[in-house]
C-alpha cells in the first residue's frame, strides 16, 4: 500500500519492533522487518494501514478510472477494494448520522431543485462513463437528498428504523445477487424461506401440517395472492377460462382497511365495484353484525361472496378487527377468511400484545410485513396460506427451461411456480439473520418498546390542552392521531368554520417541518374528520425526549397559524 509522508510520520512514533519506513522514490512506504514476529506485523499492517491509506491511494486513482476498470478488470483487486471500502465509509457515515438526534431527518428541496441540480448533484444520465470520483460523489448527494428514515425523529411511515443487522443482511443479499425461483441457483435461500415461513406459520397458530407461503414485494402483492387464491377455490377454471367461467362475486373489507383490496379487485378483473365495504365503529373496528348483513344483502342481489378481509392493525387508527367474531361468520357462510396483519402481524412476536389478535388462527390466509413492526429493512413482506399446495395449484405454469421434472435433487424445493413472478428479490436473508441475532424474545421487545411510546405520547396529549386527540380511546397499536388547536382556533366554537381553519393547520405545520427537517410526521382528513396528524412508531431507537421534541416542535412551528 502506498501512503503519504504525513502517514509515514505518524508511523515513525510507533514502537521499533513494529516495522521500519523506507523510501521507495517519490512515495513512503512501511514494511515489516521483525521476521520473529512476522504475524502480529501483519495483522497490525491490516488493522492500521487499511484504514488510514487506502482512502490516500483510491482519491488518486478515483479521480480518473472508471468502471471497466473495476473487477473483473485484469488486476483491478485493489482498486476494487479500495472504491468499496469509500463506499462502506459513505454508508457507515450515513447510518451514525442517522442516530444522531442533532441531525437532520431531511434537507429537503423541491423537484425542480433537484431536477436542474443542486452543488453538481444532477440526475442527468452521460453518453460516456464519469470518473469512479464522481460515482463516490454521486452516492453521497443522493443520500444526502434523501429522507433519514432510520432517525428516532421519524415519525412519517409504518416502516421505519434501520437495523444494523438487517443492513449486513441486504448487503450480502445483493452481493450474493441471485434469484428465488429454484433450488439450483438459491440453495441456502430457499431453504431459509422454508425455515422462516414455518416458523411464522406456527407463530401465527398453524399446526404442524398446515401452512405455505412465499415472500412478495410488499404487502399489497401479498393481499392480493390472497384474493387469487381464494378466488382459485371457489372457481379453479378460471386459471384456464377466465373471468367468463366466474359468476359475479364479492368481497367484504371494512371502511378502514387498506386500499390494496380494492386495488387487488380491479387488476385481478373482480372490480372495485364487487368490494363491498362493511361499516366500522368509532375506534375503526370492523362491525361483524354489519358484515352479516352485507353478506346477506349481496346473496339477495344474486352475487357470490367469496372472500372476507380482516385488518388486524389498520392503516390510520391502528385497530384490530373482532378476528374470532368475524372468522365464526366466514365458516358459517363458508367464506375464505384473510388477515391483512402486515401492520399488526408483528404483535404477534409480544407476549404482552398478541392477544390483539385473538382469531387469526382461524384464518385461511394471513399477509405480514416484517419490513413494518420488526423494522427488517424494506422489502420484506409474507402470504401465508393455510392450506398446503393451494398456492402452487393456482400458479402453476410449469415452464421447462425453469421447473425441470427430472433434475438431481427434490424439486419441491423449486419454489418459484408458487408466485406470480419469475425474477424474485431475496427478502429472506435479512429477516433470517436478525432473528438469530435478536431471537424471538427481542423482536417481542422491540414491539413492547414502539407501543410504550404510543403509550407516552397518548398521555403527554390528554394533559397539554394544545392537543386534541381523535378519539379518546387507549391506542391499541402504535398509532396515536390527534389535532394541534392553534391560540387562533381555541375560542371557536365546534362548527364549519372552526373544521375549514383546522382542515389547514395540520398541512402548513408539516410544510414548515419539511422546510426545517427536525421531525418528520404525517397527516391525513379520514371520513368526516379534518386533517391530523398520524403518529406511528415503528423504530425502537425512539425515545420519549423524542416525542417531547416532536410536540414542542409542532407547538413552535404552529403557534402563529
Amino acid at each position: 500500500l502506498i501512503i503519504d509522508s504525513s502517514a509515514v510520520r505518524e508511523r515513525k512514533q510507533r514502537p521499533a519492533d513494529f516495522g521500519k519506513i523506507y523510501s521507495t522514490g517519490d512515495h513512503q512506504g512501511l514494511v515489516r522487518v521483525d521476521e520473529d514476529r512476522q504475524k502480529t506485523c501483519v495483522c497490525l499492517c491490516v488493522c492500521v494501514c487499511v484504514c488510514v491509506c487506502v482512502c490516500v491511494c483510491v482519491c488518486v486513482c478515483v479521480c480518473v478510472c472508471v468502471c471497466v476498470d473495476l473487477l473483473p478488470a485484469d488486476g483491478a483487486e485493489d482498486l476494487t477494494r479500495g472504491f468499496l471500502q469509500e463506499i462502506l465509509n459513505i454508508l457507515l457515515g450515513f447510518i451514525c448520522k442517522s442516530n444522531q438526534r442533532n441531525s437532520k431527518v431531511l434537507d429537503f428541496h423541491h423537484p425542480h431543485q433537484l431536477k436542474d441540480g443542486l452543488e453538481g448533484f444532477s440526475l442527468d444520465l452521460p453518453e460516456h462513463a464519469e470518473t469512479l470520483e464522481q460515482i463516490l460523489v454521486d452516492c453521497r448527494d443522493t443520500l444526502k437528498y434523501g429522507v433519514s428514515t432510520g432517525h428516532p425523529r421519524f415519525f412519517n411511515q409504518l416502516s421505519s428504523g434501520l437495523d444494523v443487522i438487517g443492513v449486513a443482511g441486504e448487503w450480502l443479499t445483493s452481493t450474493a445477487n441471485t434469484n428465488m425461483f429454484t433450488y439450483e441457483v438459491s440453495p441456502v435461500f430457499i431453504l431459509m424461506e422454508e425455515v422462516l415461513l414455518k416458523k411464522m406459520q406456527s407463530i401465527v397458530g398453524w399446526s404442524e401440517d398446515e401452512g405455505d407461503g412465499i415472500f412478495c414485494p410488499g404487502g399489497t402483492i401479498s393481499n392480493l395472492y390472497s384474493i387469487l387464491v381464494a378466488r382459485y377455490r371457489v372457481c379453479p377454471e378460471v386459471k384456464t377460462k377466465g373471468m367468463g367461467a366466474l359468476p359475479p362475486l364479492a368481497l367484504f373489507t371494512s371502511e378502514h382497511s387498506h386500499y390494496s383490496v380494492k386495488k387487488s379487485a380491479a387488476v385481478l378483473g373482480l372490480g372495485s365495484e364487487s368490494v363491498m365495504v362493511v361499516t366500522c365503529d368509532e375506534r375503526g373496528k370492523m362491525i361483524p353484525a354489519e358484515l352479516e348483513s352485507s353478506i346477506l344483502a349481496a346473496k339477495s342481489k344474486g352475487l357470490l361472496p367469496f372472500y372476507v378481509n380482516a385488518t388486524a392493525g389498520t392503516t390510520v387508527y391502528g385497530a384490530f378487527d373482532p378476528l374470532a367474531a368475524i372468522a365464526d361468520i366466514c365458516h358459517t357462510h363458508r367464506l375464505w377468511m384473510h388477515v391483512d396483519a402486515a401492520w399488526g402481524g408483528g404483535l404477534l412476536m409480544s407476549d404482552r400484545h398478541r392477544r390483539k389478535l385473538q382469531g387469526i388462527e382461524r384464518a385461511c390466509s394471513v399477509t405480514w410485513n416484517p419490513h413494518k413492526m420488526m423494522c427488517v429493512p424494506l422489502q420484506c413482506s409474507v402470504i401465508l396460506v393455510k392450506k398446503p399446495g393451494l398456492l402452487q395449484e393456482c400458479n402453476k405454469l410449469g415452464a421447462e427451461y425453469l421447473f425441470q421434472t427430472d433434475k438431481p435433487y427434490d424439486v419441491n424445493y423449486d419454489t418459484g411456480d408458487k408466485s406470480i413472478q419469475c425474477g424474485r428479490h431475496v427478502d429472506v436473508f435479512k429477516l433470517w439473520l436478525m432473528w438469530k441475532a435478536k431471537g424471538s424474545d427481542g423482536f417481542g421487545s422491540q414491539v413492547n418498546k414502539c407501543l410504550e411510546n404510543a403509550e407516552y405520547l397518548y398521555d403527554q396529549l390528554k394533559r397539554n390542552s394544545d392537543f386534541q386527540l381523535v378519539f379518546k380511546h387507549k391506542p391499541e397499536h402504535s398509532n396515536v392521531c390527534f389535532w394541534y388547536i392553534p391560540p387562533s382556533l381555541r375560542a371557536l366554537q365546534p362548527g364549519p368554520d372552526r373544521d375549514r381553519r383546522l382542515h389547514e393547520v395540520a398541512p402548513q405545520i408539516k410544510g414548515r417541518m419539511m422546510e426545517k427537517g427536525s421531525v418528520l410526521i404525517g397527516y391525513q382528513p379520514f371520513g368526516d374528520k379534518v386533517n391530523f396528524f398520524r403518529c406511528v412508531f415503528s423504530n425502537p431507537a425512539t425515545q420519549p425526549e423524542d416525542i417531547d421534541f416532536l410536540l414542542n416542535e409542532i407547538i413552535t412551528l404552529g403557534a402563529d397559524l
